[in-house]
């Protein structure tokens, strides 16, 4: 389900109009999180450690109202949930397009998951779903540890959905850490809801 945003009302109104007419509307961070506590929690559950970390995401995600806020056109609409379009990696060296239902338990959101990598990994090519507008799109760079990093971008769609990116684990010192990086339309959202996210997805690895 999505919610109309009343413009006329709305307290980013001119900040939304302002950066919609650009051509590259989005802004991007990359951060580093803590997952000495993380990785070994998934490893102890026998849980892939991509679907402990992306499941962590996604929940932030939804749990942070601007990052459910989508532009079609010149409106703005939030939805009451947001779901996860990740690529998977398949035995050939390609990948493909997932999507993957949020579930609040995390047991529920690994066995969706699991159907879809299954799915995906079975097919060719890069064949193209037509998704809603209530998903992030996530990627996994698990041999890079990465300190930037940009989006293939096709500048005559108009797009408004947050791009997640995850990187290499590396440690230090008995400390594991992973580079995030979020790319967000900047009409949407300002640096103080990227922070939000980053804290909160902080805080889930740490359970």
């Amino acid at each position: 389900m999505r919610t109309k945003i009343e413009l006329d009302t709305w307290v980013r109104k001119e900040h939304f109009q302002f950066f919609n007419r650009f051509e590259e509307p989005y802004f991007s961070a990359v951060v580093n999180v803590d997952c000495t506590k993380a990785y070994p929690t998934a490893k102890e559950q026998g849980i892939s450690f991509f679907l402990y970390y992306l499941h962590c995401c996604i929940t932030a995600i939804n749990q942070i109202e601007a990052f459910r806020y989508r532009a079609i056109g010149d409106e703005v609409f939030i939805y009451d949930d947001v779901d996860v379009s990740a690529t998977i990696m398949r035995p050939n060296g390609t990948f493909g397009f997932s999507f993957i239902k949020y579930h609040p338990a995390l047991t529920d959101f690994i066995k969706g998951a699991k159907k879809e990598i299954e799915r995906v990994q079975a097919e060719t090519g890069l064949p193209m779903m037509a998704f809603d507008e209530n998903i992030i799109h996530a990627s996994a760079l698990p041999w890079v540890n990465f300190t930037a990093l940009t989006h293939a971008r096709s500048f005559t769609y108009r797009d408004s959905i947050p791009k997640i990116s995850f990187g290499k684990v590396t440690e230090q010192d008995g400390v594991r850490s992973m580079p995030v990086s979020i790319t967000v339309h900047h009409g949407l959202m300002d640096g103080m809801q990227v922070g939000q996210f980053i804290d909160l997805f902080q805080q889930l690895l740490n359970q």
